[in-house]
């Protein structure tokens, strides 16, 4: 199986990467991931179910990510076992250039991947056609994620801005520093649980 696509992320590239390497993104962005946990330098075990045809199945892999020259490109490295659905292994180089307006990114990956087991007695129509909707919806699902992180981090800023004069909401008295550091981890930790929600 070989699949390449171009995407248009809306966001600068820096943030693009960035975003790319978050786990809890990712875990977010990708159809049917239940879990995303360092196994090494650069490398994480997988789960996710996924439904190819007939055949559902949970499985368990580990993708390590290679070649890595942020925030440009690095080359993902792939292996998956369904049990008795079969297996993937394969490869995909991710390419990140800045788009024709500064705040874009154009993201192009180019996957290779084979399977075995029930997954490559179905065919390779319907094996390609399940890998590009999952990769769609991946893609539908973090631009969204970086569009609303932007629109909630522009809140926040502008929220804090308006608490910077006055800090009456709690009735402490406590000097200006040390309330503005409190906004700003409340800020992190909000940030943090609207990505595990989303």
């Amino acid at each position: 199986m070989e699949l390449t696509e171009t995407h248009t992320l809306p966001v600068p590239q820096a943030r693009a990467w960035e975003a790319l390497n978050d786990t809890a993104i990712l875990k977010a962005c990708i159809p049917g991931c239940d879990s995303i946990e360092a196994d090494g330098e650069n490398a994480y075990a997988v789960g996710m179910t996924a439904a190819v045809g007939p055949v559902k199945a949970r499985f368990k892999g580990r993708m390590e990510l290679t070649q890595i020259d942020a925030p440009h490109t690095y080359t993902i490295v792939f292996e998956g076992q369904g049990g008795a659905a079969g297996f993937s292994k394969g490869s995909a180089k991710v390419n990140l250039e800045p788009g024709e307006d500064a705040d874009t990114t154009t993201l192009t990956y180019s996957a290779h991947a084979q399977v075995g087991g029930k997954l490559a007695q179905i065919g390779s129509r319907l094996v390609d056609g399940a890998a590009r909707k999952i990769a769609g919806e991946f893609f539908k699902r973090f631009g969204a994620q970086l569009q609303g992180a932007g629109e909630v981090e522009q809140a926040q800023q502008a929220q804090d801005g308006a608490a910077d004069g006055s800090d009456g909401s709690d009735g402490s008295d406590e000097p200006d520093d040390s309330a503005g550091g409190e906004k700003e981890e409340k800020g992190k930790k909000s940030w943090t649980a609207w990505i595990s929600k989303s």
